[in-house]
């Protein structure tokens, strides 16, 4: 489960951007977080990525699995980012990219068995070899969130992740999404600035506060 308690951010200068927020998305759930572009909402995932600029003031507390992380650096939290674009490596393969997100260490066969099994759930098993040029919106997006899965991550966080899909393959990524969130266990926040995007949402919806 991943839980905000009375969470408040606060510019140095500016002042505060939010003031105790409070959020629990259960494992296997898609939380949508909605509100207007500018507002904030990015700022607040980065925060749980742990990656906010040092400037922006943070208390409250931030849990993932029983595990309080705000201290934690960016790479111990576990967490997987997905954004409005999919940032494939353009000078790697489709095979090679989600290659990039497997842990070292592992042998030769792990690493093409577990890429050929990302593969084989994103319907693309024929793609492997592929460049990312050739790829359609749509399938970047899944490439992208297989690639992200393939890190093990604790919990799923995406920045308006279906914003530059056309509505047949937001439908279609919208549902590869929450079957791979469902049988993973993990939870999953979206923030969006398109009042569709709650259809997705198989946890709480909410509405950005303005303090």
């Amino acid at each position: 489960m991943l839980s905000l308690s009375d969470v408040s951010l606060r510019w140095q200068r500016e002042g505060y951007l939010l003031q105790n927020f409070s959020l629990a998305v259960q494992s296997g759930e898609i939380a949508v977080l909605q509100g207007p572009s500018g507002c904030g909402k990015s700022t607040l995932l980065s925060v749980i990525a742990g990656t906010n600029a040092p400037s922006l003031t943070v208390s409250g507390e931030v849990m993932l699995n029983g595990k309080s992380i705000l201290g934690l650096p960016a790479e111990q939290r576990h967490i997987a980012i997905l954004f409005q674009e999919a940032l494939l490596f353009p000078h790697l393969t489709i095979a090679d990219n989600l290659g990039f997100g497997l842990p070292a260490g592992l042998s030769r066969k792990a690493r093409h068995d577990a890429i050929n099994d990302a593969l084989q759930k994103a319907d693309m098993a024929q793609f492997a070899d592929a460049d990312p040029a050739t790829l359609s919106g749509g399938q970047k997006a899944r490439i992208a969130m297989m690639r992200a899965m393939l890190s093990s991550p604790e919990a799923l966080l995406m920045d308006e992740s279906f914003a530059s899909l056309d509505p047949h393959l937001r439908q279609q990524f919208g549902r590869f999404v929450s079957e791979e969130v469902r049988s993973r266990a993990i939870p999953a926040l979206l923030i969006s600035h398109h009042e569709d995007d709650k259809e997705f949402a198989t946890g709480p919806v909410i509405h950005w506060p303005t303090s």
